[in-house]
């Protein structure tokens, strides 16, 4: 299990020259290093972009190794992570026919280099960082400097329990500067169950849970998606003003909603993970794959940007390590039919769920909230994980559904 812990650095005037000066050379190495990857064919074999460049970089910039070294990892994991999302959205376009063709893309796509704009630097612990007494000791272009931090109680918690450190992130965020240190630990993987829990996660409930206890909890959406619509309208407002105190109120709001929304997610994940405890089998659906076109999209306008904002995936994150730090896992199974399966008898069928009244009724006469019942074929996806499939789903048949 890996968690970030982020430590506030408290710099005098003269130290934090030396970690902008720091900061501003190792983003000129991976604008360089990028500027190269993207003229050269996209080598992203990181030995490879070292072999031809290693030794151009130490002449021209004057860094030491190991962060010349961070800076070409840096590059070279930026351009997978674009090649990665190039291959999920592939490119549509219509035929001469008016049908819909899809072409998959690859990093040869991308029309203009990978650009590195903010001020960090990625250190390795023992090489570029270490602890000394109270401070953190940081080598910079002028030598080594000490700088004292806050330290949260979590950090000094998981030091004295043995976990270890990672390659930490220079940054500076909102005029402050930070260094976030991963800490890794082992975790057991839990072999008995105490408990199954599906989750379904929803707009108009944010989850919907339901049990092997035979419980089910609602977490309301509706308090998230006020404060959400009130957002956008402030930035609405002050986009169609366009004058420089509407620009600045804009970047001062910047992040707000993405701070707030993060902090509901996270109280979220820690109630579900505090109410369940250890040996927990939560079951999520896989929406890995989940495209929210336009075309996609039903609704009003603003459903429609009500879903394509949706942080559900950012809740299931937060929700992993929350569960393997109480000794609990996360699964995701394949989420077809689950919302149009009766649980009752397995009979699948889209037109028993009514979407106005948020209802599923079925023709054998069970009847139950719609998003409920999407948990509750989680929980049974999640059981018959446990009894030995490893890819569980539903398979549509003339009347019920099987398991494959």
């Amino acid at each position: 299990m890996i968690k970030t812990v982020k430590l506030k650095l408290l710099l005098s005037s003269g130290q934090e020259e030396q970690l902008v000066q720091l900061c501003e050379r190792y983003r000129d190495v991976c604008n360089y290093v990028s500027e190269w990857v993207f003229n050269n064919d996209f080598p992203m074999n990181f030995m490879q972009v070292q072999n031809h460049i290693y030794q151009d970089l130490r002449q021209r910039f004057k860094l030491n190794s190991q962060i010349t070294i961070s800076a070409l990892k840096t590059v070279t994991a930026a351009y997978k992570t674009v090649n990665e999302q190039l291959k999920q959205k592939p490119f549509k376009y219509q035929d001469e026919n008016g049908k819909w063709q899809r072409i998959n893309r690859d990093i040869t796509w991308l029309q203009k280099r990978v650009q590195f704009k903010n001020l960090q630097c990625d250190l390795v612990r023992n090489r570029n960082y270490r602890f000394i007494n109270d401070t953190i000791s940081f080598s910079t272009l002028n030598g080594t400097v000490a700088i004292p931090f806050q330290t949260p109680p979590v950090f000094e918690q998981q030091l004295n329990e043995g976990w270890q450190l990672g390659t930490a992130k220079l940054m500076k965020q909102r005029g402050k500067w930070f260094i976030a240190i991963p800490m890794s630990t082992e975790v057991k993987q839990p072999v008995n169950f105490n408990t199954i829990v599906g989750i379904d996660r929803g707009l108009r409930f944010t989850v919907a849970t339901a049990d092997s206890q035979g419980r089910s909890f609602f977490y309301r959406g509706a308090e998230i998606l006020h404060r959400r619509h009130k957002f956008a309208k402030v930035r609405k407002t002050l986009q169609e003003k366009n004058t420089r105190s509407s620009k600045r109120r804009l970047k001062a709001i910047s992040n707000k909603e993405n701070r707030w929304m993060q902090d509901t997610n996270h109280c979220i994940a820690k109630a579900l993970c505090d109410y369940y405890g250890s040996n927990t089998l939560f079951v999520l659906e896989d929406l890995t794959n989940v495209t929210f076109d336009e075309k996609n999209l039903r609704g009003s306008a603003q459903q429609r940007q009500d879903k394509r904002t949706w942080a559900f995936y950012q809740l299931e994150q937060f929700l992993k390590y929350k569960a393997e730090a109480t000794g609990s896992i996360v699964i995701n199974v394949n989420p077809r039919y689950t919302s149009q399966r009766c649980p009752i008898c397995g009979k699948v069928d889209k037109t028993q769920r009514d979407h106005e009244h948020h209802e599923y009724r079925c023709s054998c006469g069970y009847r139950s909230n719609d998003d409920r019942i999407g948990a509750l074929n989680l929980l049974e996806l999640g059981r018959r994980y446990l009894n030995g499939e490893s890819k569980p789903k539903f398979v549509k048949s003339r009347n019920v559904s099987i398991a494959v």
